[in-house]
């Protein structure tokens, strides 16, 4: 008859066969798919072995770090890898078969190789890397040309984020008084939930494309410990397609996430994020009064040139008209003295002339010289009507240059009844920086007063 054995006896000979056909300690390989610590301090795991298709699990099995151990471990392993164990992440550990007769096989996890699971974080950056450069499309949102005034930015942050609470307090509040336009898209920083809510919020702005210049993804300060979220294949892929400049403000003073590195730029906070879009537009404005200043200048020197031309044209058409007046006036007079030659000779060798004869040359002698005088005077007048043109048509320009640059001058502003008003030497365009008791400067044509600010109202919008 066959030994019956209860079930406790079974399993204890299962457990006395374990611990002596694998009475080591053995390192092992594994995922953490599961991790909880206890009100104990004790941490619980499961762990798993995956197929190479990363989907479907080949082995499971639990396993724990007891308190003692725990603390130790934990400190240990993110000081040296600057992150924390967490679901998903491959490790190297320590570990000892242990086999109870209630709760069934688990692992006793005694030691734990960071090495291991940097080499891994390693790889699976310069995996993620080399695909998007094999693919071509590592650099294409660095390639996008940067928009002049970025004023329009689409935020993927989360909404209690002190990150974005930092960034939107920095923009609005520029020493420079820019305005900014900001939409929030409001997803998850880290965690599981990390990819598919950036993706999501991206592939939003992207329905309304036009309505912004820039997107900007931050998060608050926080540790290296959450950088891996942002080493993720789908989040950077979709970044390198995306058709505005994409910037990174994700909070890590030391190391680049594969989402850095497809971004047209990335800082290290959100802060810097905001500078740099104040820093821009600053720059954009000085360009714009560095061209109105050269503008000035040549409409300046523009004047100044064609003025010396016009001198220069007046000086030399008085001359030349003088010249050939006189010119066409001893032509004239060298004409009447050859008829009145030509007549004497005439006269000369006929002897005594008919008296119709001598009316008739009388008459073609005046005829001649009243046509040469006609033409003379037409010649005059002309050159007067032709010199007169000129001299108007110059001083049209010149006078239509100086009331330009009299509509330009501050003081003709001033005159029309305008005023300039400063606060502590700076311009006043907008009245929501004022505050009450603010000192003001008021520049009118005639003087200046200072005011002291008691209310302000801001116009409806």
């Amino acid at each position: 008859m066959v030994e019956k054995l209860s079930l406790t006896e079974l399993q204890l000979i299962i457990k006395d066969s374990l611990y002596l056909a694998l009475p080591n300690m053995y390192w092992v390989t594994a995922e953490i798919s599961e991790i909880r610590e206890n009100y104990a301090g004790h941490c619980y795991l499961e762990l798993i072995e995956k197929h190479q298709d990363e989907k479907n699990i080949r082995a499971r099995v639990k396993a724990v770090i007891w308190s003692k151990r725990f603390g130790f471990l934990k400190s240990y392993f993110e000081n040296m890898t600057g992150e924390s164990l967490k679901e998903g992440l491959k490790i190297l550990v320590k570990v000892k078969i242990e086999y109870h007769e209630v709760y069934g096989l688990s692992l006793v996890i005694s030691d734990i190789d960071p090495s291991f699971t940097l080499g891994e974080m390693a790889l699976k950056r310069q995996l993620i890397i080399k695909k998007l450069e094999d693919e071509g499309v590592l650099a294409m949102n660095r390639d996008l040309d940067f928009p002049l005034l970025p004023q329009r930015v689409a935020v993927v942050s989360s909404k209690n984020a002190a990150g974005y609470e930092d960034f939107i307090n920095h923009l609005t509040g520029n020493i420079h008084g820019y305005t900014f336009y900001t939409v929030l898209f409001e997803t998850a920083m880290q965690g599981t939930d990390t990819e598919t809510s950036i993706i999501n919020a991206l592939d939003k702005i992207a329905s309304r494309i036009s309505f912004f210049d820039v997107a900007v993804i931050i998060r608050g300060g926080g540790s290296q410990t959450d950088l891996s979220w942002f080493d993720n294949y789908n989040i950077a892929f979709h970044i390198t397609q995306f058709p505005i400049p994409v910037i990174t403000g994700i909070g890590h003073e030391k190391d680049l996430s594969v989402t850095d590195m497809v971004a047209f730029k990335s800082l290290k906070t959100p802060t810097a994020v905001a500078d740099f879009l104040v820093e821009c537009v600053h720059d954009t404005e000085n360009h714009l009064i560095d061209l109105s200043t050269a503008i000035s200048e040549n409409t300046r020197s523009i004047i100044e040139h064609y003025n010396r031309i016009i001198e220069t044209c007046k000086m030399k058409l008085i001359p030349v008209a003088r010249i050939m007046i006189s010119d066409i006036k001893e032509q004239l007079s060298g004409q009447i003295i050859k008829m009145i030659n030509t007549g004497k000779e005439f006269i000369g060798r006929a002897g005594k002339t008919p008296a119709d004869q001598r009316s008739r040359l009388q008459s073609v002698a005046n005829v001649l010289v009243s046509g040469n005088k006609t033409h003379l005077e037409q010649i005059h007048q002309n050159l007067k009507i032709f010199t007169t043109s000129i001299i108007i048509g110059s001083n049209t320009r010149i006078s239509g240059f100086d009331k330009t640059l009299k509509i330009l001058n501050p003081d003709y502003v001033l005159r029309r009844g305008y005023t300039i008003t400063s606060l502590n030497g700076k311009i006043l365009k907008k009245c929501d920086i004022l505050r009450k008791d603010d000192l003001i400067d008021t520049k009118f044509s005639d003087g200046s007063v200072k005011s002291r600010v008691e209310v302000k109202k801001g116009r409806s919008k």
